[in-house]
């Protein structure tokens, strides 16, 4: 009789051999499905890059046309601030005729003082104190007001350029 070893060693082998084929249907099986899900997550970055690219260029475009609108608001409010300081240079030359004015009839005031009587130049005297003051206060409340309203008119200009810019921006 044959040792049992030998009576068992084909069935062993047999079993062996099942479970090699078997071991190497899963290992196919698995390299199949892996080459499955890699193909599915290529797909997925593909996908994912691409939207990302998309996304960036439509957030490029909209940052653009934000700062294409905030450029033109900047250079209208730049207009603005021009016509405002121009408005101010031309009130400070027509200020200056009425300075000119004042200082004309000051002057006249003074030389009709010398040539008066000396009882009326001594009644006078004062009134002509009081509109030569009168006149200097005036030009130089003129000369104020006008640089106020330059003043304003520049910081009003600023302000709209701002809150436009502001909205420019979607604010």
């Amino acid at each position: 009789m044959k040792p049992l070893w030998l009576r068992i060693l084909p069935h062993v082998g047999a079993v062996l051999l099942v479970a090699g084929a078997l071991f190497g249907a899963y290992l196919f099986g698995k390299s199949v499905k892996d080459a499955e899900w890699q193909v599915e997550w290529n797909a997925r970055d593909a996908r994912d890059r691409e939207a990302k690219a998309s996304n960036e260029a439509e957030e490029r475009a909209k940052e653009q046309a934000r700062q294409l609108a905030v450029n033109k608001v900047i250079q209208d409010g730049q207009r603005t601030i021009d016509q405002a300081t121009a408005d101010a240079a031309d009130a400070r030359a027509s200020a200056h005729s009425l300075r000119e004015a004042a200082d004309n009839l000051a002057s006249r005031l003074a030389t009709s003082e010398a040539s008066g009587n000396s009882c009326a130049v001594a009644a006078s005297k004062a009134a002509t104190r009081a509109a030569m003051v009168l006149a200097d206060v005036l030009k130089r409340a003129d000369q104020r007001a006008g640089d106020l309203a330059s003043i304003a008119d520049q910081a009003r200009a600023r302000g709209v350029t701002c809150e436009r810019a502001y909205d420019a921006l979607g604010g």
